[in-house]
Order: C-alpha cells, then structure tokens, then sequence
C-alpha cells in the first residue's frame, strides 16, 4: 500500500519551564503544610491563578478564510487550524505521535494487520443535536474516496482501497488489501455530517454555505462570522457542552484574520488579541522582548536535506561512504540556521523527527568538523593538486559535482553557503536553479541530478514510515531519489511497516537510524521551528512537536484565563 509523501518548498518559518521544587522539613506536619500550600499554588499566596470556566480568548490568525470544511483544508492552514476546534475525527494524535482515542472509545487490530474494529463513543452528537454515529464516518470516508480537486489523487486511491463495514451505528470495521501500520495516520480525518451534506455532489459541497457555518462535533462550535468589506474578518467559536472529550475551560474563541505577523502583532500591542497564530523572524525579536507575552516554539514535521544521487557513474565517489561523511562534516550547518533561519530551526541527525516514538535518543550529531573532513577524504586518496583545483584521486578523479536546488531565495542562501563550504576542503561545486514548480519532476523523479537540495514535508504524519525513501523497493519510480540499496535496510522497513507489535516497531525503526547514521545515504541538515505567542494572562498553555500548526490546540482543554485583558473581542462588523 502506497504511503502519501510530499516534497515541498517552504519560506521562513516550547517554551518550557522545569521546575523543581525541593522541600526540606523537620516533621510530617511542616511536610503537610508545605504540601497543601503547593497545590494551592505557594506557601503564602493563597491567590495564585487557578483554572476556572469561562472568558474568551481572542488569537490573531496569520493568512485568510477559504472554507471551514476538513475535506478541503489541507492547503490552507489557518482553516486547519480552525476546523481543529469545530470538528473531531476517530482518532487523534498526542506530542509523540501515538493515537488517542477522540469519536473512537477504543479500537483493537487484529493479528494479520488487516481489520482494523472501532467502538464509538456513547451517545455522540453533533453541534446541532443531531446523533453521531458510524453512517457519518462512512460517509465521510466516501466523499475522500471519490476525490476532488481539492483531495490529492493519491489520498483519494487511497480510501478506494479500503472497505469500510458499518456492524451497528457505533461499531465500524476497516478492511485493509493488506497490513499497513501507518494506517491509523489516515484516521484522524474531520468527519463531517451526512444529515446535512449527504444529498449534496462534491461540487455542491464546494459551494455550500456549510463552509461558512459549519457544524461539526469538536469542543468548540460555530456562533458567528463577522465581515469587514466584504471580507471575512473574524469568527467566532462558543464551547460545546456535549463534546465527547475534556471540556475546556474557555467559553468562546475569536479568530481575527491578518496578512501577516506584523499587522497580528500590531493587533496585540492595540489590545485587540490575546494570541498571533505565527510569529515570524521579522516579528520575533519584538515579541522576545515583550514582557507580557510567552513565546512557544516547536519543531515542523519537515526536514531540509542533501540527496545524492548514488547511482550516477559520473559521480561513483558518492558510493563511498567515506566520503558523504566527509562532505557532511564539512557543512557549518549551525551557521546556516544562524545566517538564514535567524536561529529558527533545529540539527537535525537523523531522518525520523525528535520526540516521535521511534526517536533513537542516542544518536549523535554530527559536527562541523572540516579539518576531520580532509582527513577522511586523504585516507581515501584524494589530494589537493593545486591551489585552484578540486581534491583528486589518484590524480584523474576529481571530487566536483553539481548541486541542483529549487529557485528561490531561502534556497539559494542556502546552497551558497553549502558551496563556500565544500569550497574550503578543495570539493568544486556548481549550483543549478530549478523552477521550484518543475524541481521533483525534472530532478527527482527523472533521478536526472548529481546532489540536491531538498526539503521533505510529513504534515498530518505522525507516524515515522521512512519505506518511501529509503527502500530498496522505491528505487525505480517510487520516491528513494537517492536509489539507496541496501538489503538490511530494506527489511527493517518493510518488516516495521506490516507489524502490529508496537514495541516491535520501535526495535526495527531504532535499528534503522543507526544503519542510517553509519552509512549517511544522504544528509539531514535541520528541522525548521514554528512560533507562536500567547498573552501571559492566558495560562495551560503547552505544546510539543507538532504534525500540523493546528497542534498547538491539542491541549485546548487546559487553557484558561487568569484575568480579563481589555480586549475588544467582536469585531466591529456585521455578523451573518
């Protein structure tokens, strides 16, 4: 079964306390004192903040409404991010990437990996009062099956291969062609309603006044609109009483739209929200300074790399693992995040993201170390024949190649400084632009590059699944651009990918990454960093890797306000 990846090209794009609190006491009653007075929240301050219900929290979104509707929200993330609130799903996903139970009460798998058996929770509804059941699931499995413009071809083939059996309205069963551990990634789908858009084709959906006036079943739930020119401005969200999960404890939400992060902040120094959504480079060095907010910051499921091409007889050197080393430890990659993300990214050592479950805490990052670099490059026999030429072997063979990369600024930036630095250990390097449009096509998928620079995006992903990259099986016409082949490797991945045991998994995708790290098939670089600031009067507020910029809202439930902030939180618009 064939994983959905995407390559992808982005622009620039927790905080977190530790505390620790030791207690010295001489007797059980200094023990029990200091221990009430803690959870009060100190030892004479009985008014520390404490969560309550109520108060409306109002966060400044960066971009603009296109359509509330989960079917069509992939390509715009502000409207991800609201659906978020309104809709639920069978399934979603904590900070590490495991599944948690969300419309599901619970779920088995059974041995084969082929039928997957879900139970509802009891007594679902939707926003509108209507009963929730396993039609609406099946329903919504059906429209992503048939596809749209708006639903990638491969999503949509897909569901086709799925069957889908409603056993009652809150037991369903999903039967696979066959095993796929990843599945559950596909599971954390909005569902929407077929009491309401049942009747309707895709194209009427598309034009459907649902977009603007959803009803969904998540913990928050439409109220209003509010139009400024003719243009959505604003919406407003109100708690769901009946939401199957924890109640949160704000009563409203307000989104108010904003071109970007300057206009978003502005809005905040105006006292018109409480939050801006993303905070960018630009904006970031006011926000860090501003004493009366908290900036969060987490790493984007998405990594920037090195491809090599190691089946390309022009460059056989590639095959030598010796020298990709090389080549990596002569990358000042800390400089590169310094110069061009302005700090905002992460190293990255590895192709599966930190905090995933799969994560191999134990591997080491590799240094910008260019003095070892020569020296490898020596132990394999290339020497400098001159001042101006290339490293060579045996005098013949010239370590030069070209770096192809797509045609924007923030990759330019980046592909020049990787060519200075090559430059300083002898490597010869030229760069080739590449419409950013035309990059996978004419380079990746035709295998028609030397070296690339590239970026890989695992949005709504979290489970790890390297099989697309790195198998054997993805050389011809799949997506392991780099042809890496290597039996052992392979294995690993394909036995990780059908296996039901858990722990398992994390044995096969730990084994990986060493293999992975000894070998340096390619070269992560870094992992960019997403930003986001929220007013300290708002407190419960965390956040962990994320797999969507919607996560950030994963832990809803346990914000709440300490004070009210002078806010005007209804637009002054008309409402619809």
């Amino acid at each position: 079964m064939k994983r959905e990846s995407r390559l992808f090209v982005y622009n620039n794009p927790m905080k977190k306390y530790r505390w620790q609190i030791i207690i010295l006491c001489l007797t059980g009653l200094v023990v029990g004192l200091l221990l009430l007075f803690e959870r009060q929240g100190g030892l004479l301050n009985n008014s520390s903040p404490q969560a309550t219900q109520g108060g409306i929290y109002t966060e400044a979104l960066v971009g603009s409404i296109q359509r509330l509707n989960p079917l069509f929200d992939s390509a715009n993330d502000v409207d991800h991010d609201v659906d978020r609130l309104i809709f639920s799903g069978l399934i979603q996903f904590d900070s590490r990437g495991i599944a948690q139970p969300d419309l599901a009460d619970s779920w088995t798998i059974s041995q084969d990996g082929l039928i997957y058996n879900f139970v509802l929770k009891k007594n679902l509804t939707w926003h509108d009062g209507k009963p929730l059941t396993a039609d609406d699931i099946i329903f919504t499995t059906q429209l992503l099956s048939k596809g749209g413009a708006a639903i990638s071809a491969d999503l949509s083939k897909f569901w086709t291969q799925i069957k889908v059996v409603k056993l009652d309205d809150t037991h369903l069963q999903f039967v696979l062609p066959e095993a796929y551990s990843p599945f559950l990634d596909y599971l954390a789908f909005g569902v929407l309603p077929k009491h309401i858009l049942g009747d309707m084709t895709y194209d009427q959906i598309v034009a459907s006044s649902f977009n603007l006036q959803p009803v969904g079943s998540g913990p928050y739930q439409f109220e209003s609109i509010s139009v400024d020119n003719s243009a959505v401005s604003g919406i407003t969200l109100q708690i769901f009483d009946n939401y199957a999960g924890n109640k949160p404890y704000l009563e409203k939400i307000v989104f108010r739209y904003y071109p970007d992060s300057q206009s978003a902040y502005q809005a905040y120094q105006n006292g018109y929200v409480q939050g801006i959504s993303n905070v960018t480079n630009d904006v970031l060095p006011k926000v860090l300074v501003d004493s009366n907010l908290n900036l969060f910051s987490s790493r984007l499921p998405k990594i920037s790399m090195v491809l090599f091409n190691l089946n390309d007889t022009s460059v056989q050197f590639f095959q030598n693992q010796d020298v990709r080393t090389a080549l990596y430890l002569a990358i000042n990659r800390q400089m590169i995040i310094n110069s061009v993300y302005d700090g905002q990214a992460i190293l990255a050592n590895g192709v599966i993201f930190p905090g995933s479950w799969a994560y191999l805490d134990s591997l080491a990052t590799i240094q910008f170390d260019p003095e070892q670099a020569q020296d490898l490059l020596k132990q394999q026999g290339y020497v400098v024949t001159g001042d101006t030429n290339p490293v060579r072997k045996n005098g013949d063979t010239a370590l030069e190649f070209v770096l192809s990369y797509p045609d924007d600024d923030l990759h330019q930036q980046i592909a020049q400084m990787i060519q200075q630095d090559w430059k300083a250990i002898n490597v010869n390097v030229t760069l080739e632009a590449v419409p950013a449009d035309k990059f996978v096509s004419d380079k990746l998928d035709s295998r028609g590059y030397q070296a690339a620079l590239v970026d890989l995006n695992f949005t709504n992903s979290p489970d790890p699944d390297p099989y697309p990259f790195w198998d054997q099986g993805q050389i011809t016409g799949g997506q392991n651009y780099s042809q890496w082949s290597d039996r052992t490797v392979s294995d690993t991945l394909e036995q990780a990918r059908v296996s039901t045991d858990f722990n398992e998994r994390i044995r096969l995708y730990h084994n990986f990454q060493y293999l992975f790290a000894e070998e340096n098939p390619a070269l992560p670089l870094f992992y960019p960093v997403y930003n986001f600031a929220i007013d300290k009067q708002v407190q419960g507020v965390t956040v962990g890797p994320l797999y969507s910029t919607s996560d950030r809202f994963a832990e809803i439930s346990s914000w709440y306000m300490v004070s009210k902030r002078s806010t005007n939180a209804t637009p002054d618009s008309t409402k619809k």
